[in-house]
Parts: C-alpha cells; structure tokens; sequence
C-alpha cells in the first residue's frame, strides 16, 4: 500500500490537479462553442451544458485528489471543487469588473462544485 502525499508537496499536487480541471472545462467549453455555432442551441441549453462542464471538472479533479492523497479522499475532491470554485468567481470579478451573479446562482455553483469534488474523492 502507497503512503500519503507529504505534507510538503500538497499545495503543488493541488495545483497540479486545479490546472487538470481547468484544462478539461477548456477543452469542454471549446467542444460547447463549436456545437454552439453548428446547432443554435438556446440559452437554456448552453446553460445546462455550462452546469455540466462545471460537475464533470469538479468531479474528475475529486477522483484525482483522491487517488493522489490516499485518506480522506472525500475531503480532498471537496478541497478541490472549492478551490474550483474559487478560481471561477475570481475570474469573474476581474473580466467583469465585479460580480454579476444573483445569490441564488451563485450558492448553486457553489454547492455542485464541492458536491461534485466531494463525489469524486469517494470514488478516487
């Protein structure tokens, strides 16, 4: 059986893994664009694709933190969606000079995050 990361290398596995979620939500925003300009999807639709691609990165950086800390893996994937999370709402308030999102949206956003990290720690 493998030991735990060290202590000492945490916060760059950490970084290692937000820059993996970060890549898939590129990739999968891309993939969205594209089928955006092909099909005339509706707003509707691209925001439920924009929810998905939030779950399936929140859920794949999870599983890679669990897989890559070793105990308390369901901790880890919440670390992450967290950590996630935090990065999209920075983003937002520096492209957009502020934050344009009502609470309610943005507890959701919140909660799918870590939810989805959390889920994915338990299967890691």
């Amino acid at each position: 059986m493998e030991k735990p990361v060290k202590r000492s290398t945490v916060p760059l596995t950490l970084l290692k893994i937000l820059l993996l979620m970060y890549i898939i939500t590129g990739v999968m925003l891309l993939i969205l664009t594209l089928l955006l300009s092909k099909l005339q999807l509706t707003e509707g639709a691209v925001s439920v694709a924009v929810v998905a691609i939030y779950v399936l990165s929140g859920f794949v950086g999870g599983l890679a933190a669990g897989k890559r800390m070793k105990s308390r893996k369901f901790f880890w994937g919440m670390v992450m969606g967290g950590c996630y999370f935090v990065v999209l709402v920075l983003g937002s308030v520096l492209f957009h000079q502020g934050l344009e999102m009502d609470l309610t949206r943005f507890a959701t956003t919140l909660v799918l995050c870590i939810a989805s990290g959390m889920v994915g720690g338990m299967v890691g």
